[in-house]
């Protein structure tokens, strides 16, 4: 069962405002804008507030109902993608970087999508 709380709600608008500025800057634009690495830099503060409330949580006796192992896997992952994207696009100066912005924002809502399903 995958129940909708405020965390997921704010993470996919998160996710969907990065995304689409994202796919907006690989159409119009030759290398990547503001906007779009700051789009990457609100899904990486997205996931870490996420990853320390998961961890308040979970030691508050609100455990995961699924594998452990797997929820924070899941979110280890997903919190080394916004970063790895980011530099990816400030270092090759492509329109394609734009595309790996908009890459992460679309896998990093598809994990959080996963970790509620593990977590509920």
């Amino acid at each position: 069962m995958f129940a909708l709380n405020g965390f997921f709600i704010a993470g996919a608008v998160i996710c969907a405002a990065a995304l689409l500025v994202a796919l907006v800057a690989t159409v119009i634009r030759k290398h990547p804008d503001d906007w779009a690495l700051i789009g990457a830099a609100a899904t990486e503060a997205f996931l870490v507030v996420y990853g320390i409330a998961a961890a308040i949580r979970q030691a508050s006796g609100n455990a995961v109902q699924g594998d452990p192992w797997e929820f924070w896997g899941y979110l280890i992952t997903a919190l080394v993608m916004p970063p790895v994207a980011f530099f990816w696009a400030i270092s090759e100066k492509s329109r394609w970087s734009n595309a790996v912005l908009g890459a992460s924002a679309l896998v990093t809502f598809i994990m959080l999508f996963r970790m509620e399903q593990i977590w509920h």
